[in-house]
């Protein structure tokens, strides 16, 4: 696991996320290149996404940050590990806590919520999004610990990183 601390040593211009998120599933650290969703609570993209080959990739999912409904619940998650995800983070909410922190993946998240999401097949992917002052664009790298979020610009984005 690489520590998102050294990570920030080695790398000043590395953005970190200015949002707490708490962290669920057996894994305390992950990282990878991004697969990105901008939805709102609506998780029908979320399960496509996660039925395709992870190969080691983080899914960001912007759910807007809404605490109505969960985003991501312990199916979803069993198959994001099934499939090969290195772990998922959710401007928003999950459910299932009690079962995802014995799945061996990584998830960060605003917190939980009962309720599942309506099912509308809306929602766009591989798009940039923005939460905790950071723009994260598809194919930049997440690297994710106890500690924080922390995105390393993958050569070829131009998006910025700071400020809100």
């Amino acid at each position: 696991m690489i520590f998102t601390a050294d990570l920030c040593d080695e790398h000043p211009e590395a953005a970190v996320l200015e949002l707490e998120l708490r962290g669920y599933g057996a894994l305390r650290g992950f990282d990878g290149p991004v697969v990105t969703l901008s939805l709102y609570e609506d998780n029908s993209l979320v399960g496509q996404t996660l039925r395709e080959p992870g190969e080691g990739r983080v899914l960001v999912v912007d759910g807007g940050g809404s605490r109505r409904c969960a985003l991501v619940g312990d199916n979803l998650a069993q198959r994001a590990v099934d499939n090969g995800w290195a772990g998922i983070v959710v401007h928003g909410c999950i459910r299932d806590a009690h079962q995802i922190s014995t799945i061996p993946i990584g998830i960060k998240a605003l917190g939980t919520h009962p309720r599942k999401t309506q099912k509308r097949s809306e929602g766009r992917r591989d798009v940039p999004v923005r939460f905790g002052g950071v723009t994260i664009e598809p194919g930049d790298h997440l690297y994710v610990d106890p500690d924080a979020v922390v995105l390393l610009r993958s050569p070829g984005t131009t998006g910025s990183t700071a400020g809100s």
